[in-house]
């Protein structure tokens, strides 16, 4: 499972004309037509964190934000969101399942 560098970092789109970030942290600037994040303004000039964002957008509903663009066929936030998930765990792990520190138990 690939992630996309086009990917929204707050909602999982995988389709935003470029990515949210270039290579030197510089800002796209672009509207994530899903969650309506602004690459640039509601990170850098809002001081918005990814995480607080997304909160925010599932806590008022999940619902598309775009006027301009529709939703993809068939558009789905909770599938949108588990695959994100999953995605962001594979990507962390690198296919490995997390190591876990057992401690001794008291006596």
């Amino acid at each position: 499972m690939k992630t996309s560098a086009n990917m929204c970092p707050v909602c999982g789109f995988d389709q935003l004309a470029e990515p949210p970030r270039n290579k030197t942290g510089g800002a796209s600037m672009e509207i994530c037509a899903c969650c309506g994040f602004q690459f640039g303004v509601t990170d850098d000039d809002k001081g918005v964190s990814y995480d607080a964002y997304r909160e925010r957008w599932i806590a008022d509903g999940m619902k598309w934000m775009s006027s301009g663009k529709k939703a993809p066929k068939g558009w789905n936030p909770q599938t949108q969101l588990a695959s994100f998930a999953l995605r962001s765990t594979l990507s962390r792990v690198k296919g490995r399942p997390p190591r876990m520190a057992l401690s001794p138990q008291m006596a």
